[in-house]
């Protein structure tokens, strides 16, 4: 008489849909090992650009301490862009996405878990530009607070990948329009985002508008904790971002489950993927 095979449900295979997933994308890390050099070797072409400007027009030296980690700050951008917000659209065109939808498994963890496992690769990639970087360059970090720092960035993460799980869900009801959003949304928020300048350079409405982004606020706090005169430069105080941050992550967490809820509804109501048109 055969053994039942016991079946997962519930929270077990929410824990275990994120661990599947994330799984390739960690390991997909060893499999091709010169990805992992040309990622992190050709941001550092840019990256340097940057600092040869800052130091042609003879601006102070903290500003390539600030190019720097704007730079690893890319690698997260880039990630959520191009493995998070349109990850469903290349799904559906792979023809995954319609066993995404009839598995038991749910999407918010099927999306947490590509996630994770994307966090975990490009945290060794945004680690090597700033490892790098600050070799070459000789940055100087003085860390004023580093349980605040730890906070700042997961934070940052959080509320960052939980935009794009949200806009995952919105870029697949685009369809193919979202290739051209994605193409679209790259240059701006490298600008609106203060990658390479501090964002208090921009007027104040501006950088507060610029702030519904969460690196943007992410990278203005942890220049303000590792630099000395990244207070000075700063856009709000620490705390206040911190605040911000927090706020930002329920919104776009909650937003996330509410909008893939909607999408898988119509997927199984409509009997077939959804289209642009919806």
């Amino acid at each position: 008489m055969e053994t039942p095979i016991e079946k997962n449900t519930g929270w077990r295979l929410f824990i275990q849909t994120i661990l599947g997933r994330a799984y390739p994308r960690v390991i997909g890390l060893q499999r091709e090992k010169s990805w992992l050099f040309f990622d992190s070797f050709l941001p550092l072409l840019s990256v340097a650009a940057y600092v040869f400007v800052y130091r042609a027009i003879g601006a102070p030296e903290e500003y390539v301490g600030f190019v720097i980690v704007g730079g690893a700050m890319t690698a997260f951008w880039m990630n959520i862009l191009w493995s998070m917000s349109s990850q469903l659209y290349w799904e559906k065109e792979t023809g995954n996405l319609a066993l995404y939808i009839l598995s038991p498994a749910n999407l918010m963890a099927i999306l947490l878990g590509m996630a994770i496992g994307g966090l975990v690769a490009t945290a060794v990639r945004a680690g090597a530009i700033i490892l790098v970087g600050s070799l070459i360059f000789h940055v100087q970090y003085a860390v004023g607070n580093l349980f605040q720092l730890l906070a700042v960035f997961l934070l940052s993460m959080t509320a960052l990948y939980g935009m794009g799980m949200m806009t995952s869900s919105i870029f697949l009801l685009l369809s193919r329009e979202a290739w051209h959003i994605a193409n679209l949304a790259q240059e701006p928020v490298y600008l609106v985002s203060g990658f390479y300048f501090p964002i208090k350079s921009f007027n104040f409405w501006v950088a507060a508008a610029a702030s519904i982004i969460p690196l943007t606020l992410g990278l203005d706090a942890m220049r303000q904790l590792v630099f000395p005169s990244g207070p000075l430069l700063g856009f709000v105080s620490v705390n206040v971002e911190i605040g911000v941050l927090i706020a930002l992550s329920v919104i776009f967490l909650v937003g996330a489950r509410l909008l893939l809820e909607k999408m898988e509804r119509l997927a199984i109501r409509e009997g077939r993927l959804t289209e642009s048109r919806r």
